[in-house]
């Protein structure tokens, strides 16, 4: 009897034990998970339609912050330009510099560099049928929104210096997924892009940042209910033998 009651404790030492290292990792994969998200990634409120239907007014969106030099076409980026009130806004990345970015092709398609694009993210009533071509500026960014119908970008600055671009330097963030609702999910990269040069952006570490946010919480939750299940299975070993010795 004296063995089993060793054997017992020893089995609820070792419980613990493990309960203690699955809390204190997850506690490091929890808390690491958004100290990292916060490092690389800022929050945005969007204020306009004019990004509907891939991202809708008042949508929460994870922006990864990095400079412009990243961007690729297709992108959705975050910037801020003077001569467009500095404030900050949210486009599509249509044409870099050395594009040629023309509207409209069959169908009234958008065509960079005489290729006609395939965008099945725009909304339905499809692109703005107004004509128009814009040589990018080397360093240049030329953006639109993905409601055309609506959205005020490139094409309202076509008369200013750059054909309507914004220089790449004005990039603070590209925007990788919709935080709030929560069924907003990743924003994509559009295949239409990658067939042309430089092809398309990778997207950011949001996927494994919440990963390690939700495997630590398991790892805290499941930790502390084993702690707790095993220590009064130990108890309950304990009590018989107690009472035998007695």
């Amino acid at each position: 009897m004296a063995g089993t009651g060793r054997d017992g404790a020893g089995g609820g030492r070792l419980g613990s034990a493990l309960s203690g290292i699955a809390v204190a990792v997850g506690c490091v994969l929890f808390l690491g998970g958004f100290v990292w998200g916060a490092l690389v990634y800022q929050p945005y409120t969007v204020p306009t339609d004019s990004m509907v239907p891939t991202v809708n007014v008042g949508d929460r969106v994870l922006a990864e912050r990095t400079g412009g030099e990243d961007v690729r076409r297709g992108d959705v980026v975050i910037f801020r330009d003077k001569d467009w009130g500095n404030l900050p806004m949210v486009k599509r990345v249509v044409g870099v510099g050395g594009d040629e970015v023309a509207c409209c092709g069959d169908g009234g398609r958008l065509t960079v560099n005489g290729r006609q694009l395939d965008e099945p993210y725009l909304r339905a009533e499809g692109p703005a049928a107004e004509s128009f071509t814009a040589k990018v500026p080397e360093g240049h960014l030329f953006l639109m929104g993905d409601d055309r119908r609506t959205s005020l970008d490139s094409r309202s600055h076509l008369q200013e210096s750059g054909n309507g671009s914004v220089p790449r330097s004005a990039v603070e963030a590209r925007v990788d997924a919709i935080a709030w609702p929560l069924d907003g999910g990743m924003v994509a990269r559009p295949e239409a892009f990658t067939e042309l040069p430089g092809g398309v952006s990778q997207p950011g570490p949001v996927k494994l940042m919440l990963g390690a946010v939700l495997a630590g919480a398991v790892l805290i939750v499941g930790g502390a209910a084993y702690g707790t299940v095993a220590g009064r299975i130990s108890r309950a070993r304990r009590k018989p033998e107690a009472a035998g010795v007695a």
